[in-house]
This record gives C-alpha cells, structure tokens and sequence, in this order.
C-alpha cells in the first residue's frame, strides 16, 4: 500500500498553527524503536495475523481510521513524528523500519484527538541500550566499581590500552544523545515541522519503554527502580519541567506467563517507580502484559520483540497515551 503523499502540501496549508505546539518525548530501546509489522506476508500461514494490514481488514471498527477508503495510510497533519533522519505526519512506518510500527502511532493517535494544540513526537530510542549504563541519568552517579571494572576488562579485549575514561565515556551516552536529539529538533523545528508558525513549544511528556537488556542481570534489576526515578527527575531538570507528566509502558514482552525473576523484576521496579509518592498524579505505568500475542497469531517469533505483532505495539502505544491524557488534566 502507498502512502498519501501528494496531499501533505495541502494539509499543511490548511493546518496554521496557532496553538503553543506540544512536544512529547518517547524514549527507551527496541521495543520503543517498533518492530509491529505492516504488511501481510503472501507466503504467512494465518493469513497475516497480527500485521497492520490484517487489523484493519479484520477490525475496521478500531483500526480502520487508519487507512482511507481508497486503501492509502491516513496521515495525521496535527501530529508530526521525529524519528532518526525521518519526519512527517503521523502514519504508519515510524518504527524501527519504515515497514514497521511501534509505540508511536496508538500514542499520537490518542494524545492528537485529545489535545487542541497540534503535538510533535520526538522519539529518542536505540536498540540493546541499558538503563544502567547507557540511558544512566547524571544524578544516578558514577557506576558501581565492581561493574566498572568488569566493563573496562571488557574494552581493553578489544583495546587493550583503555582506561576507565572509555567506561565514564560509555556511561550515559545515550542519555546525552537523547538530550541532544530533543535540543536539536527543537532548534530546528520549522526545518522538521513545517507548519511551526514559532508561537512557541512547550514538552509537555516523557515516555519510555524499555527494560530487556537490564533485565539480563540481576545486579542491573535491583538497581532499576532508582534509576527509573533518577532518569525522570533528570529529564525534568534538563528540560526545565519540574512536574514533567511521565508515562511508563513497563516490559510485558511474554505475558503472564512470564516466569524468569529477573524480567517480573524488572515490571515490578517499573510499577514501582511510578507509584513514588514524589510522582504521585505526575508519572504513571503501564500494565502491557495483557497486550502480548502468542507466535500463531502474530507476524514473526521474537518473544522480545512481542512476536513482531503491530496490535500489541498499537496497544501500548494507545495505553501510554491514555496514561498521558489523564496526567495532563
């Protein structure tokens, strides 16, 4: 299927903005990138089950705004994706590839038919990222010794003449390139929304989805929790919004048949950052558990990337965006 394309000058003629433009955040690692199929493959056993294609078809009744009645991706004008190097209205194709989606479009679905003002989603995610180590916030600290030490051995295999600057510069790199993408973008906005009539912005919320590879380690499990609230307080400090709503969609990759310690580790630290008293009406989690599909009803197999399935990708990105609404209020 084909994209509207041509009709995008038109829509942004017809759509001045005139509001303060709500900019929102989403971050976190693969699972935020999006790995929800779009098209139905011919040679799929069940007929498609899962992609993006057989949701419409098979579910007009919630799905089928997302397609026009000439069988074209509808593009939303009033919410604008910046993703990577790409940029447009709101449509299908903003996830990892432009042949998949992610959390992104249920969010700005539901965020842009509550909101007057127009919206800009900036997401900042990058696949096998750590909370612990890449995404650490500064006030998180410098690394515990023994992890430093244990990550140092490990570059000097392949370097041997690193010190532990390689491991102060590793920590928190992605962090710093969230930072700097958001302030990039925001810089540039009339280059990457044309329709920005410079009345002004304001970040308006932060999501995350993220959790995978944190939860390979037990030592980065435990410490989860602190350094979810760490990320959030520093994000509000950075961008100079002291009750920044925060939204997370906790990593319900496996369902509730999830039984590894240290993955319900992880969904319990999510839960648990978001029920801090400090956040209380300001931050809040998603339950997405219920939203995982088995393989025979989905698009591919990778259990942690929840079987390449674009209604549970729709579904937690619609989730953050209730969660969303409800804080803004």
């Amino acid at each position: 299927m084909r994209t509207i394309r041509f009709l995008l000058p038109l829509l942004l003629l017809a759509l001045p903005v005139q509001a303060k433009l709500k900019v929102f955040v989403l971050a976190g690692q693969s699972n935020m990138e999006g790995a929800g199929q779009i098209q139905i493959n011919p040679r799929a056993q069940n007929q498609g089950a899962g992609t993006l294609e057989f949701l419409v078809k098979n579910a007009p009744k919630k799905y089928g705004a997302l397609q026009t009645k000439s069988g074209e991706w509808t593009v939303r004008p009033d919410v604008w994706v910046k993703y990577g190097e790409r940029s447009g209205g709101l449509k299908p194709g903003f996830g990892a590839r432009s042949s998949t989606i992610g959390p992104e479009l249920g969010f700005g679905t539901v965020v842009g038919d509550a909101l007057k003002e127009p919206v800009l989603i900036i997401k900042t995610c990058w696949g096998g990222k750590t909370l612990m180590v890449d995404f650490r916030p500064p006030y998180a600290g410098p690394l515990p010794k023994a992890m430093a030490g244990k990550m140092l051995a490990g570059i000097q295999r392949r370097e041997p003449n690193a010190t532990i600057k390689a491991v102060e510069e590793r920590t928190g790199a992605f962090y710093r390139l969230m930072m700097n993408e958001v302030a990039d973008t925001l810089k540039n906005l009339k280059t990457i929304y044309p329709a920005y009539d410079g009345k002004g912005y304001e970040i308006a919320g932060f999501g995350w989805h993220q959790g995978w590879n944190d939860g390979l380690s037990q030592e980065m499990v435990a410490a989860y929790e602190e350094n979810l609230v760490r990320l959030i307080k520093d994000v509000r400090r950075e961008w100079k919004t002291p009750g920044l709503p925060a939204v997370i969609a906790v990593s319900g990759f496996g369902g509730r048949n999830q039984k590894i310690d240290r993955r319900l580790g992880i969904i319990a630290a999510q839960h648990g950052a978001a029920k801090r008293k400090e956040f209380k009406g300001a931050v809040a989690s998603v339950e997405t558990r219920d939203f995982f599909r088995p393989r025979e009803q989905s698009p591919g197999g990778q259990g942690y990337h929840w079987n390449n399935n674009a209604e549970t990708y729709y579904l937690i990105g619609e989730g953050m965006g209730k969660a969303m609404v409800e804080l803004l209020k």
